[in-house]
Formats: structure tokens, sequence, C-alpha cells
């Protein structure tokens, strides 16, 4: 857990917002060391821990450090290491508190805040400077051995002392400094007493929340971390699992718990690590407790994000008793039962995440993000039909306009049913809904070079197909990174019609029809025990 990269990753952006400056930056990554060792003692900690702390409390900053003079040591060793103006230092440090303050909470979830720290402490005491030894507990800053580095902004050079000559230049300039000095205060006292002054060196703010006339400096959104799985028509098995997470670390975690529980079937889990999403879960540490009591119950779904587990079971009296056990192994977390479906309530929340989303995106966005944020979206197609809500076409208007502004862009579009019909029928249904998404799109101006599209029918579930909420979830569209040289063992379905792409090892069925008799293609395949995961033992080598 890098907390420095984080937290520059996240609140630095809100507190530089246009302005780039490397000075500025370094000084932030600086500042949240010491940040974090303060709110590593215990006894600091519980001055405010229990408070409700606003993200503009920039007030905040003086309830870390009570004592004036060592606020004031801060800004100026801060200041005078990065070359950056005092009021300026003290600015920029004060609106980062309270963000950076939130941002740790959230990384720590259900862990004291001063326990994760010192957990983590190695990640970034070596950004702490030496001067700082008198603003952070004692033993914060380790001494080094002698000759060596302590922090990027210390120097190791002895102090050098030079006696200046009599009528010396810089005597000859101590009075036009005075001068200018005089200017700058006169300036400042002018700018304080005209009508709503702009605050002087105030840091400008790129994302701001509005609240009346006030606006609020707001770090980037991390989504929290999380887990959705799905049991089986049979108790103990894995019939779907999705994880978000934000590194390589969480994911194995999360997987090595899954092994552990489900076996073979955790081969089911696809994971999308990326930064946007949080590197730590509050449940990761319980999912060993966690895992057995779900695994028990057929047909249950079940969300973990953030301290909240979200589950389901189309057995009314199974889903209290699981609510129930969740509870009582896990107290710290809170378990509840998913409410009554309210389709139109869930598709409006997923359009408006989705816009955010895109809203967020800014100039040359990543083809991964522009993908994740279409995915976003609720596309409530009619039964049996494929006819787009015009609700949905302005979001695609928009993903439009960004591939023509990202040339290289190549989107894949996926379409997911329920299991209501037959899988036949399913797949057919997702194929022309893909195919209808991409049509639209190419009627607004895409490329249709840049649109591959994919039907799944029921083959790839994120929820079961026992409730009405897990079959909505089901019904869906995605929209995913076309990357030819990771299609190279795959097969690809495109305006309708499926195309396979050349293998150098297997035979690819020529229809590639999943549903066929034989196991000799890579689509999953309704005869084939292993869902399409393990090639017929059969087929022929080319």
């Amino acid at each position: 857990m890098d907390i420095i990269s984080h937290l520059t990753r996240t609140v630095s952006p809100a507190v530089l917002g246009d302005d780039h400056s490397p000075a500025k930056k370094n000084l932030l990554e600086q500042f949240y060391a010491i940040f974090a060792a303060r709110l590593a003692d215990k006894d600091t900690y519980e001055r405010f821990g229990n408070d409700t702390i606003a993200r503009d409390d920039q007030g905040f900053y003086d309830r870390v450090w009570t004592e004036g003079s060592q606020r004031d040591s801060i800004s100026r060793e801060l200041a005078t290491a990065h070359n950056v103006d005092g009021t300026a230092a003290r600015g920029l440090v004060a609106m980062a508190a309270p963000l950076a303050y939130h941002e740790i909470k959230s990384l720590a979830g259900t862990t004291p805040v001063p326990q994760f720290l010192n957990d983590n402490r190695s990640t970034f005491d070596s950004h702490i400077p030496a001067w700082a030894a008198a603003v952070v507990p004692a033993g914060m800053v380790a001494a080094a051995p002698a000759g060596t580095r302590i922090s990027d902004t210390t120097s190791m050079a002895p102090l050098q002392h030079t006696e200046e000559k009599s009528g010396s230049f810089m005597k000859a300039l101590l009075p036009i400094i005075g001068l200018i000095i005089l200017g700058a205060l006169a300036w400042a006292l002018l700018r304080g007493c005209q009508n709503n002054p702009e605050p002087v060196a105030t840091p400008m703010v790129t994302e701001q929340q509005t609240d009346g006339d006030k606006q609020t400096a707001v770090a980037t959104t991390v989504e929290p971390a999380s887990l959705r799985i799905t049991t089986g028509d049979m108790a103990n098995t894995l019939y779907a699992c999705r994880m978000n997470v934000g590194d390589e670390t969480l994911k194995t975690t999360v997987m090595n718990a899954m092994d552990t529980a489900f076996g073979a079937d955790a081969n089911k889990c696809k994971a999308d690590v990326d930064d946007n999403f949080a590197m730590d879960m509050p449940a990761a540490a319980q999912l060993a407790t966690i895992l057995p009591i779900i695994k028990s119950v057929p047909n249950a779904s079940v969300v973990i994000k953030g301290e909240e587990i979200i589950v389901n079971a189309p057995d009314a009296t199974a889903l209290t008793k699981l609510v129930s056990d969740l509870q009582a192994a896990v107290p710290a977390m809170t378990v509840i039962a998913e409410g009554p479906l309210n389709e139109q309530s869930e598709i409006d929340n997923s359009l408006t995440a989705s816009q955010a989303a895109m809203d967020n995106l800014g100039e040359n966005p990543s083809p991964r993000d522009v993908a994740r944020a279409l995915s976003l979206q609720v596309v409530n197609f009619a039964v049996d039909e494929a006819v787009i809500p015009d609700e949905n076409k302005r979001l695609l208007d928009r993903a439009v306009d960004l591939m023509k502004q990202v040339p290289d862009m190549k989107l894949m579009v996926i379409g997911h049913t329920d299991k209501t019909a037959d899988a036949a029928y399913n797949m057919k249904l997702s194929q022309e809904r893909a195919q209808a998404m991409k049509d639209y799109m190419v009627s607004q101006g895409a490329d249709p070079e840049k649109l591959i599209t994919k039907g799944m029918g029921e083959t790839d579930p994120i929820a079961d197909n026992s409730t009405e909420q897990g079959r909505f979830r089901n019904r869906r569209i995605e929209f995913t990174v076309y990357d030819e040289s990771a299609q190279n063992d795959t097969v690809v379905a495109t305006d309708g019609a499926a195309t396979a792409i050349n293998s150098p090892t297997v035979t690819v069925d020529p229809d590639l029809n999943p549903l066929d008799s034989n196991n000799d293609d890579i689509l999953p395949d309704s005869d084939d025990p292993s869902r399409g995961t393990v090639l017929d033992p059969n087929a022929k080598a080319q």
C-alpha cells in the first residue's frame, strides 16, 4: 500500500487544480508523509478521530498541530525546501490536510487509522525530512548513517559560513529589498480592503462541489474495491464472480480466499484491476470467515463493497439466516438484505453514474476509462427486442465524439442476457442487441472498423438467475477495449457473423457455434462441462 502515491494521485489534483508546478507537487508529497506520521500518533488522532471533519475544513490543519510554532515551522521549512512562497505553502497544506485525512481513513477501512499507518510506515517514512523530527512523534524520523541521504530535500553537505566583507554588494542591496517588501505589503493591504477579495496564494482547484455560493475542493474519487459473488444451484458451488480492485496485491489476496473456499470454481472470477479502485478492502482479512457462510446457501448473491455487505437469495428464510450469520461473523461490517427491485431507479442511477464518469474523462481519455464509463449504464431493452432506449443514446453520442478525438480507440460491445429463454435464443438476442448499439453509433459517425460486437447470451452471468434483481443485472451491455494482440487465441463475433482469429495450435470450429455438439471452438459450449475453459482433447492440431 503506497500511501504517498495514493494521496498524490487523489488529493494533489484537487488541491493544485490547473497549477502543474513540480515544486508544489513535491511539497505536497513531503507534507503527506509528515501528516501521516502525525496521524500515526494515537493521542493526536484521538483528539478528532470521532469527529466529523468536512473536506473543506482548512482549520483542521490547526487541530492536527495545535502549536502555532509547529505549523509555522512546517510551512516555512516546506516553502524553503521546495522554493515556494511561504503563504502559498501554508495555503496548500491547510487545503490538503482534510482531504488527505478522508483518503487515509478510507484506505484504513475498519483498521484504526494509527494502527494502519504504523503497519504501512515503510511506505512514507523515507519521505520525512530530518527537520520534521520536531513536529512528528518521537522515532518517526530515523537517524541515517553518516554520509547517507535522509530525504530528497535534505542536503548532507556541511553548512558553510562565510564572513561578509564590509561594504559588500549585498549590503548595498538591503535598502532596495526593503522598498520591495514595503510595496508588497501595501499591495496586500489594498487587496484586503476590496469587496469579496480573492484569497492571497490560494491554490486553484479543478474539481469542486458547490453548496450555494460556497465551493469546496474534492479529492479525485477512488471507488471502493468490491467483490460480487453468486453461488450455484447446489450449495458449495460458485456460479459467478467479479471483483474491482486497485492493485495486483489485493487481487491476489481475494483470489487466494476464493481458491480456499471454492476450489477450481474460483477460476470463474474475473478481475478489473485499475487505480480507479481502492487498493484496500475492509473485508479482505475476514474473507476466510465470510465465504464459507455464503457458499452454504444456494443461489445467493453477495456484494462486498467498502464496509457494507449486501446479500440476496430466492428463499426468504435462507436470506434472513444468511444476513444474521454474516453479521454475527463480521460485526464491524454492515450486512443488509437487498431490497425489492426498482427498475426505474436503477436505470436512472446508472445513467447518472455513467454521465458523471464521462464528464470526468477529460481530454484524450484512455479507451479503458471510456469503456468503463459506458458500461455503467443500464440499457433496458424491451422484452425480446433490440431497440435502444432514447435515454441511452445521449451517452452513445458522447462516446462517438470521443472516438473521433482518440483515433486509436477500438471498442468491443458485448451483449448479455438472463437465463429465462433457451440458450440458442439468448445467444442470438444478445448479439442483436450488441449489434444495435454498434449500428446506432455508426449512424452517428463512428468508424465501423473501430467497433466490434459480440453476443454472450447467458454464458457470462454476474448475478443469479433465480431472483428478479439478479436477472435484471445479467441483462446488460458491456464495453471493453478491443485488443487484437490479445485475441490471437480467441474468437470474436463481428457484424452479426463470427470470425475466427488464426491459432497456431488448434483447429477452430468453422461456424464457432458455442451451442453445437462439439467442443472444438473457444467460446463456452452448453455441452462442455468446463464451459469452454478447456478445449476438446480431440480437437485436431493444425
